[in-house]
């Protein structure tokens, strides 16, 4: 499966901006209840992400997601209102309880990120023959 985190890739699905696939411990809890939800990580943009789980969720619905960005260890927790589900597959969430210092900690995660994979692709180039 090609993973799509480039701009183009943004405007071509739909998205207001680029997801980015690097998180790891992430906790999510449907609100009012103590249980945690099994998710896989998930792609993430300062506005909201898309998780991995076989869990249904109604549209409209309200989680907590908890996570550590892997760049810079920062744990961040957000509520999140459920946009849309695909049964089986995972929930589409859009952060509706960040506070401004989590969405800088993403913004500079992104930011991040973004820059090393273009040193990456720079790197590969100039291996090339």
């Amino acid at each position: 499966m090609k993973k799509h985190t480039g701009n183009e890739a943004a405007s071509k699905h739909g998205r207001r901006e680029q997801r980015f696939q690097h998180l790891s411990d992430l906790h999510l809890t449907y609100e009012g209840e103590s249980r945690e939800i099994a998710v896989r990580p998930p792609d993430l943009s300062t506005h909201g992400m898309f998780v991995n789980t076989s869990i249904h969720f109604p549209e409209g619905s309200i989680v907590i997601l908890r996570f550590r960005l892997t760049q810079t260890n920062v744990e961040v927790q957000a509520r999140c209102e459920v946009r849309y589900c695909l049964s089986g597959v995972g929930i589409g969430v859009e952060f509706v309880g960040l506070g401004p210092e989590a969405f800088r900690a993403i913004e500079n995660e992104l930011r991040l990120f973004s820059r090393a994979r273009q040193s990456a692709r720079k790197w590969r180039a100039r291996q090339r023959p």
